[in-house]
């Protein structure tokens, strides 16, 4: 990694693993490999930021904490690159098993619990499922028929805008997203000693 982390990608450690790093990894792995509309590919580091935004607004009372884990949910892409579904499934290895190690020492450097409750992994899940309809709409070349056949239905009363950035501004405003969402996290409450 640029920070100079060295990271076991078999069994990665919390202590490896630097938001600096998932910042610059993710601002310059781009969606729909590339495959989109605009002067810059669509990162998964913008990506990430409005899935985030998308579950404040669909879900305004979810915890802080899980409104980073929305903004990470993507996080191990940092390392392995965003790969569209059908080609995981291809592979016919376990790769969610990978993604999840990953992740888990993700949430563990930052605060968070290795494993993201079902309920909570339904609305991101949910989230990022309307974000990809609206990508696939506004930047990948889709039709609103086709999106939906792919994507569901979008929720009505939502106003996002994909405008696919510049790689050090995606990495920014992950970083900015991520400062804000961890001053919001009321650090665990410690017991006394003695």
């Amino acid at each position: 990694m640029l920070s100079g982390r060295r990271l076991d990608l078999l069994d990665p450690s919390p202590l490896d693993i630097e938001i600096e790093d998932i910042a610059h990894g993710l601002a310059r792995v781009a969606r729909w490999n590339g495959q989109t509309r605009g002067a810059h590919a669509f990162s998964v580091a913008e990506h990430s930021v409005i899935v985030e935004q998308i579950v404040g607004q669909i879900y305004p009372r979810l915890q802080p904490h899980w409104r980073l884990a929305a903004l990470l949910h993507d996080s191990s892409e940092y390392v392995i690159g965003d790969m569209i579904s059908p080609f995981k499934a291809a592979l016919g290895v376990n790769y969610r098993e990978f993604e999840d190690r990953l992740e888990a020492a993700v949430h563990i450097r930052f605060g968070l619990p290795p494993r993201t409750p079902i309920e909570v992994k339904r609305k991101i899940k949910r989230a990022d499922r309307i974000c990809a309809h609206l990508e696939a709409i506004q930047i990948a070349g889709f039709s609103e028929k086709e999106a939906r056949q792919f994507f569901g239905r979008l929720p009505g009363g939502l106003d996002v805008q994909i405008r696919p950035l510049a790689p050090n501004k995606a990495q920014s405003i992950f970083l900015e997203r991520f400062e804000s969402l961890s001053s919001d996290i009321a650090p665990p409450q410690r017991r006394p000693s003695g």
